[in-house]
């Protein structure tokens, strides 16, 4: 039995049948992990949906932020964005049954045996793996609740960007999801940068990577993430001495869609069927 994280399927439900093809998954017993972003701006959103929660428990789905979006849209909380490829799932018969399933996924999970956090975006430097995943419990025990339909109103903003002990309510909330589904940037003081969107160095100072920031409280923990395409494109690719793994290769814009095997730490990928963007 192995296990397999998965950067960001975005909709691209061939490319993944060919990244499992090419890894030899095992249906029987191997673990896929996915990074979030099931879904969104490729073309099959429907059918990665459906084949992920098919696999019941031999899959592990972290939120991202288009999965999130998606959430809110069928909520009747947010407005379609005119990139959306969404329409297929909201139209879906059992649509309710998968969003309803999506919506208890959790935002960060953790394996001691394995030796990894799963995660779609970033941590503050002020958060340590355990303290992050008691703030992802909070996230999920209300959106998994009977107040879902308010959060996904008030999950949008960009503010606050600085951790405090003291948040509380919905800014405490959307402080969390911000760091899990959305964040890239921020400075060694914690303040995060929503709106950069460049690949590393691209930033103002003084933003770094989130996993750059020298004494971040989970610098010890082995973090699998995705969310950002560009990192590619960034100098420092020694990502494994900063025990961070970066799995997201921009597969929806012509890239790549990646794995990683936990067991032994190799690597995959298969190239995509989507047009290439010059974003990659």
């Amino acid at each position: 039995m192995a296990t397999f994280a998965v950067g960001d399927v975005q909709g691209c439900y061939r490319e993944l049948l060919d990244l499992l093809d090419k890894i030899g998954f095992n249906s029987s017993g191997d673990r896929l992990w996915f990074t979030g972003d099931l879904v969104n701006r490729g073309p099959e959103s429907l059918e990665v949906l459906r084949f992920v929660y098919a696999l019941g428990e031999q899959s592990v789905v972290v939120l991202g932020n288009h999965d999130l979006h998606l959430l809110a849209v069928a909520a009747g909380c947010a407005a379609p964005k005119k990139k959306d490829t969404l329409n297929a799932v909201l139209e879906a018969k059992d649509r309710d049954e998968l969003l309803g399933w999506l919506r208890r996924r959790p935002l960060l999970h953790r394996d001691p045996g394995l030796g990894f956090t799963l995660i779609h975006a970033g941590l503050p430097p002020q958060w340590s793996v355990p303290q992050a995943a008691d703030l992802a419990t909070e996230v999920q025990e209300v959106l998994g609740g009977d107040s879902s339909r308010e959060f996904l109103q008030q999950m949008y903003g960009d503010q606050p960007a600085l951790w405090r002990e003291e948040l509380r309510g919905w800014d405490r909330l959307r402080f969390t999801i911000n760091c899990f589904t959305r964040m890239r940037f921020c400075d060694a003081g914690g303040w995060i940068n929503i709106r950069e969107k460049g690949p590393p160095g691209s930033q103002p100072p003084p933003y770094l990577p989130w996993y750059e920031v020298a004494e971040r409280a989970s610098r010890d923990e082995r973090i699998i993430f995705g969310h950002w395409s560009t990192i590619w494109l960034g100098g420092n690719r020694d990502f494994a001495a900063l025990n961070v793994f970066p799995l997201d290769r921009g597969c929806v814009w012509g890239g790549e869609l990646a794995a990683l095997r936990l067991d032994d730490m190799k690597s995959f990928s298969v190239p995509s069927r989507q047009p290439k963007w010059k974003k990659i």
